[in-house]
């Protein structure tokens, strides 16, 4: 696990390894977004308790993004690798 040449080995390695980019932008971006939103309502008191709810999100999100990354690596090293590599 965490060889950066099983990233691409093959092109299941390769595909698999863009899945979970994919997935980890994504993650990277809603935690931004529930921060600077989050942010934006702490200027307001009514929008306190929903602004410090996308905050718990957005660390939820942050906490999640080495969990992808484990799982992505444990991923790509289960798949075969191709005939004469190991």
């Amino acid at each position: 696990m965490f060889d950066p040449r099983l990233h691409s080995a093959s092109d299941a390695h390769i595909r698999l390894y863009g899945f979970y980019e994919k997935l980890y932008t994504v993650i990277d971006l809603v935690a931004a977004l529930c921060f600077v939103v989050g942010s934006v309502m702490f200027f307001s008191e009514a929008w306190m308790i929903p602004g410090t709810w996308l905050f718990l999100v957005g660390s939820l999100c942050f906490a999640a993004k080495p969990l992808v990354r484990f799982l992505r690596e444990f991923h790509i090293a289960r798949l075969p690798l191709p005939e004469g590599e190991s």
